[in-house]
């Protein structure tokens, strides 16, 4: 996500002609996307994205059963 911030921010500056992006290459000013589409492609050809969103429902599940069991007055994680 930061690739595309970066490369939004200097699409702009370069149409915008600001220094010192006004003189660079195009192909410079467009890198962080192709840069980005690449991040992209690795991370759904290996598993990364989806091993993270499970990482994040994991997560929140034990939150949410930690907090039931607080609310009925268990210790949470405890485990016989």
């Amino acid at each position: 996500m930061y690739l595309l911030g970066l490369g939004l921010v200097l699409l702009l500056m370069k149409y915008l002609e600001v220094d010192p992006v006004a003189t660079w290459s195009w192909w410079v000013v467009l890198a962080p996307f192709a840069a980005a589409a690449a991040w992209w492609a690795w991370a759904d050809a290996t598993g990364y994205t989806k091993r993270r969103a499970m990482e994040k429902m994991e997560l929140k599940k034990k939150q949410r059963i930690d907090k039931q069991r607080e609310s009925l007055g268990l210790k949470p994680g405890k485990r016989r």
